[in-house]
């Protein structure tokens, strides 16, 4: 399997597979691979940072960071979102979600950031070192149960000092 950055010629296979893995998800609106097209336009785009898995020239998985930042009432820090993370259904359960995580986030953090957040399964991500964001006085502008709310430090005290609500970018159509 190799793992690189997503190319230009790739858009319509990745653009299938994030469709694919989240037809019969259960917490999906079925719109992630609409999200992943909004995203790659926007500012909060970071090429190194969306990136495919490939066995014998077929994409078989993507992830993508984007920027966010959190926000208080004096102070705004810049972090990354991890959404989605999308492998072909035939393909899930083999690790190659896990791959994509770890090389994405040394990527991110060869790139100098300090720290990501997500949204997702709490029995998935702290596999992989994520906590709860409430751990780090970070909410979300939104209702979501606390164990759904993920953070995690790229560098030691990467989120040290960072405290306020998630301000995602406006291509997430969360305000």
């Amino acid at each position: 399997m190799i793992l690189r950055q997503e190319q230009e010629k790739d858009h319509s296979q990745v653009f299938k597979v994030v469709e694919d893995a989240f037809k019969y998800a259960e917490h999906s609106d079925h719109q992630e691979q609409f999200l992943v097209e909004k995203l790659r336009n926007s500012d909060a785009f970071i090429p190194e940072l969306s990136i495919v898995a490939e066995i014998n020239n077929e994409i078989v998985g993507h992830i993508l960071f984007t920027k966010l930042s959190v926000k208080n009432n004096s102070d705004s820090f810049s972090s990354l979102a991890l959404a989605p993370v999308s492998v072909k259904p035939e393909y899930q359960g083999q690790g190659i979600g896990g791959q994509l995580i770890n090389y994405g986030h040394k990527i991110a953090k060869d790139l100098g950031y300090e720290s990501v957040i997500l949204i997702g399964h709490e029995h998935y991500y702290p596999r992989f070192g994520y906590q709860k964001t409430s751990n780090f006085g970070i909410s979300f502008p939104f209702e979501l149960p606390e164990e759904n709310g993920m953070a995690l430090e790229l560098v030691t005290d990467g989120l040290k000092n960072v405290n306020g609500v998630v301000k995602y970018p406006k291509e997430f159509g969360i305000d």
